[in-house]
């Protein structure tokens, strides 16, 4: 049966209607990662499967976004406030919600593929429901689960010039691929839908993100009920995220391709990159303070001191708000072109980006062009903007305007006098400098992609994460094409934990719970092993609180892990940088030692020493055992006057008083988190008052300035305590 497509509608339900109309009540519904949910066609659907226990709704996706709740009182009372003021007006996924509260119904199943780190660690559902797989498998992973619905928010193009298109935006990464398969099943004879839900507070992206409507089934356009995006507030950068970004920034190469993911570490690096183009000299002071080129040499050969005279290029699963930070700095101008002959001949410097008569002499010694100039030839040169559009090849003659007319031979003398004053372009186009698969962030970032100006606009190709995460060949490129963009890659990601062997512990824990994902993390580390001049970087902090007390990230052993030993390469903490690629296990593990917090190293080296993986005799150097919280602070401070280094490096949500509270927050449930200290914090604050009224402001947002009962009493007392304990003593 042959089924009209493109078929515009302004009302949820009736685009629930056509797609139980097309493929029946047993729906797979596959959603995007993140940002690009159709809110208002999911909640319908979903609400449809609520009041029709004969629908069979299996929801297929990853990272579905809910605004934060609180799980304690006065967690709640902080978090309530400041959700509204951000996701007031942004409609929730109803079936999350329901998912968090283990209240989906019976006829429906959500699976996904990653979570929001540590949000399902509790919901033995979802633990169960949970589908491992790498980023590049998502889509063959998604067409066994038997996906025959696909709902996908779209930015329309009319009210950017672009009538009957739309573009994927925030999230081409797997829909891009996923949407020709869906055909081929409906061509073998299962039904399928497309769903694109239009909002035009959707930044337009054009390059690969663009389809025509057509590509859709059902489009469900209502304008007036148009809604925000979902933003992810700016996380705080403590001094130790700062510090690993410091060396992270050492790795750069000018010249060099750059992956990194979200989050505070991924600011940090964001943060320190852009001192070390624009404020070198106080960069460098931290440099200096730390040795850096003393004590981890791989700097001298891998990375860089210098600004960014050539730029780096951005290949990144994930498109995080520092990517658009460092273009406008920038830093982000290394452009790349989708041709791997082009790319080679710029990255070998046989072409610069300046079209010139040496350049097509160079591009027909390598058999790029031929000459005379054939039809095909010219097409390539004017898309290329290496000749002006204006050039014409009729008769076998070139022409460039009405009176004039020359022979297509490059070599001809009249030719190259011609073509230099009036043939040549002013510089290479159809260049991009960032690819990306996805992207959600805070609101400032995407107004900010909304106002992009066209130039810069035009340098960024949202794309399939096929195309980005790996090597294999794709319709956007070869790998002799990837190869040549991604020219001194560093592929930057956080890791929870590192063992002394070189595994990676990113994603779950020793139990078996998940904790978020693998998402792309295996696909960029196995990439560095493979490309020439590239390097994995995994981040981590060296220490996290757990059960009250401080524990070591770096750990002998763990009975998981996300990347595998044989796969090591670079990690970096707070302390320092271990390069462990292709070294014996012994220098493995004192590297790995020497950048763990100084509290820890003893035991790890007597662990070391017991399995026989280090000599008996040998001893912790005293340059070794430095490795502070206080000694990283006072390296950063090495740079001198000037908030270099800020909690916040690119704006924030919480206002200063939330700030407060947060810490006292944090603070209280540090304090809590065993029966004794619960009960020692209990009894700290039951004696606890504000006399002075100095705390007002802070116990009036959060609701406390006037108590009533026995819970909201104590916990005015608890908030009391945790603000006095940050005082000085």
């Amino acid at each position: 049966m042959t089924v009209q497509n493109g078929i515009y509608l302004n009302d949820a339900n009736a685009c629930v209607d056509k797609v139980i109309e097309r493929v029946g009540k047993h729906i797979t519904l596959g959603l995007p990662l993140g940002l690009g949910k159709p809110v208002r066609f999911a909640n319908a659907l979903y609400q449809r499967a609520k009041d029709d226990p004969e629908i069979r709704l299996h929801i297929v996706t990853a990272l579905s976004l809910l605004a934060p709740k609180g799980s304690s009182s006065l967690e709640r009372r902080f978090m309530e406030p400041f959700a509204k003021r951000l996701y007031g007006s942004v409609p929730e996924l109803d079936y999350a919600r329901d998912v968090s509260n283990n209240k989906l119904p019976d006829n429906v199943t959500v699976s996904e593929f990653f979570f929001k780190a540590g949000s399902y660690l509790r919901n033995q559902n979802q633990q169960r429901n949970y589908i491992c797989t790498n980023y590049t498998h998502a889509v063959r992973d998604l067409m066994a689960q038997g996906v025959n619905v696909v709902g996908q928010m779209m930015s329309p193009g009319e009210l950017h010039g672009k009538p009957g298109q739309m573009s994927f935006s925030c999230n081409p990464d797997l829909s891009i691929d996923i949407l020709p398969l869906l055909r081929e099943r409906e061509a073998d004879g299962t039904p399928v839908a497309m769903v694109a839900e239009q909002n035009a507070q959707l930044p337009w992206l054009g390059h690969h993100a663009v389809v025509d409507d057509s590509q859709f089934d059902i489009i469900l356009s209502h304008p007036a009920s148009d809604y925000p995006l979902f933003s992810a507030p700016q996380m705080a950068v403590s001094p130790a995220d700062h510090m690993i970004g410091f060396y992270s920034s050492c790795l750069l190469k000018d010249g060099g391709t750059l992956q990194v993911g979200i989050g505070s570490l991924g600011a940090a690096l964001v943060n320190s990159t852009i001192v070390r183009h624009k404020y070198n000299s106080a960069w460098k002071l931290v440099y200096q303070h730390a040795r850096v080129d003393e004590r981890f040499p791989l700097v001298r050969e891998c990375g860089g001191t210098q600004p960014f005279e050539k730029g780096l290029y951005g290949c990144s699963e994930m498109m995080v708000d520092g990517f658009l930070y460092l273009l406008q700095e920038g830093i982000l101008k290394r452009e790349v072109f989708d041709h791997a002959g082009l790319q080679v001949l710029i990255n070998e410097g046989k072409i610069s980006g300046k079209p010139s008569l040496g350049m097509l002499d160079v591009l027909r010694r390598e058999e790029l062009i031929d000459s005379p100039l054939r039809s095909k030839d010219l097409q390539w040169l004017v898309q290329y903007g290496i000749l002006r559009n204006t050039v014409e090849l009729k008769g076998g003659r070139l022409r460039l305007g009405e009176e004039t007319s020359v022979e297509a031979d490059l070599g001809n003398t009249e030719t190259r006098e011609v073509l230099q004053t009036m043939g040549l372009g002013d510089r290479l186009a159809g260049g991009v400098v960032m690819h990306g698969g996805f992207y959600v962030g805070p609101e400032k970032f995407y107004q900010e992609l909304r106002d992009l100006p066209e130039e810069q606009r035009e340098k960024i190709c949202m794309t399939s994460v096929n195309f980005i995460n790996h090597l294999y060949d794709h319709r956007y490129g070869d790998q002799k094409l990837k190869a040549a963009q991604r020219v001194d890659g560093r592929f930057i990601n956080s890791a929870m934990m590192y063992t002394l062997s070189g595994a990676a512990v990113s994603d779950g824990l020793a139990d078996g719970r998940v904790v978020s994902g693998v998402g792309g993390q295996y696909n960029f580390v196995a990439m560095a092993h493979e490309l020439p001049g590239a390097r994995s970087i995994l981040a981590l902090r060296a220490t996290r609180r757990s059960g009250g007390k401080v524990v070591s990230n770096i750990v002998f052993n763990y009975a998981h892990c996300t990347i595998p030993r044989h796969l090591r390469d670079v990690v970096i903490t707070e302390y320092g940088i271990a390069d462990l690629r292709g070294q014996p296990d012994e220098e493995v593990f004192l590297r790995l030692i020497r950048i763990a917090d100084s509290r820890f190293q003893a035991e790890l080296l007597k662990q070391a020493q017991k399995a026989g993986k280090v000599r008996a005799d040998f001893k912790l150097p005293s340059e070794w055992t430095n490795n502070t919280p206080e000694q990283v602070r006072a390296t950063l401070a090495a740079a001198g006057e000037g908030d270099w280094f800020p909690a916040f490096p690119f704006g924030r949500d919480f206002t200063d008083e939330e700030l407060t509270l947060g810490k006292a927050l944090k603070s209280l449930k540090a304090a809590t988190s065993t029966p004794r200290g619960k009960l020692s914090t209990l009894w700290q604050a039951l004696k606890a008052d504000d006399e002075d009224g100095r705390y007002q402001a802070l116990l009036e947002r959060m609701g406390l300035e006037r108590p009533s009962g026995f819970r909201e009493k104590l916990d005015r007392k608890l908030v009391i305590h945790g603000l006095q304990q940050l005082e000085p003593r």
